[in-house]
């Protein structure tokens, strides 16, 4: 079974290279490895240069942001299950690949996730945050769960099928697929209690309490978009749930 490992990018060089070699040190043989650039200055095309003989395929131009490089990877794949690393997180062992292969073995399983830490943006090995996932429950949405999207690997016909990161959502694109696929759609995720990603702590959507607001309101129109009717506290109870990761 092949798999395709996407990272988009856009001058990050600064953290690249720990992705990269994160990816050259899995164990799985049959893995396809994209990255798609925004366009980058900084030193980010030198890497990919580099590390040119773990890389399937790359392109560098601009983009509409992180959504629409990934839906690029998507079309460019050509394996099975679809996956992403992002270009300032590393995968956390060498054999996570292994293990997405072995879940996807099954042919019910339409995807998988599993767990992540958030480290310190300059010592991976410190570990801030633990988010530890759940057996997989359509009605914990309404609870304000998610899977953790880093560790969200997906079979490519389901993306053929129901579509792609929707890129009028600026923070919410992967929440909103969340929602459309397995609540929606009610396909079939399977949880594998194992830590796949470490995450360096800044990511976007909680870069500042802004861009919190306006994932929380994108957080709702994903709900209205797919038809769907949340709780009543479902938008507020998603952040709020997150407090319990600093205190595993």
């Amino acid at each position: 079974m092949k798999i395709s490992l996407i990272t988009s990018t856009y001058n990050s060089a600064k953290t690249l290279r720990d992705t990269f070699e994160s990816v050259k040190a899995q164990s799985y043989p049959d893995l396809e490895y994209i990255v798609i650039d925004g366009g980058s200055t900084d030193g980010t095309l030198d890497l990919i240069e580099e590390y040119k003989e773990i890389i399937t395929y790359h392109r560098s131009e601009p983009d509409d942001g992180i959504y629409d490089a990934l839906n690029k990877g998507i079309e460019r794949a050509t394996g099975e299950v679809v996956g992403f690393i992002h270009s300032d997180d590393l995968l956390a062992s060498s054999d996570v690949v292994a293990q997405v292969a072995n879940a996807f073995a099954d042919p019910k399983v339409d995807a998988v996730y599993a767990d992540l830490d958030y480290v310190d943006a300059l010592n991976t090995e410190k570990i801030v945050r633990k988010w530890r996932s759940r057996a997989f429950d359509p009605q914990a949405f309404y609870r304000g769960w998610m899977p953790a999207h880093p560790t969200f690997y997906f079979r490519k016909k389901h993306y053929e099928s129901f579509g792609m990161y929707d890129t009028t959502f600026k923070q919410s694109a992967d929440y909103e697929l969340m929602l459309r696929m397995l609540l929606k759609h009610q396909l079939k995720a399977k949880y594998i209690p194992s830590v796949w990603v470490k995450m360096r702590m800044g990511g976007a959507s909680n870069a500042s309490l802004k861009n919190r607001w306006v994932a929380n309101q994108e957080d709702a129109r994903a709900w209205k978009k797919n038809g769907l009717e949340s709780g009543p506290a479902t938008r507020w109870m998603k952040p709020l749930s997150k407090l319990k990761q600093f205190f595993r």
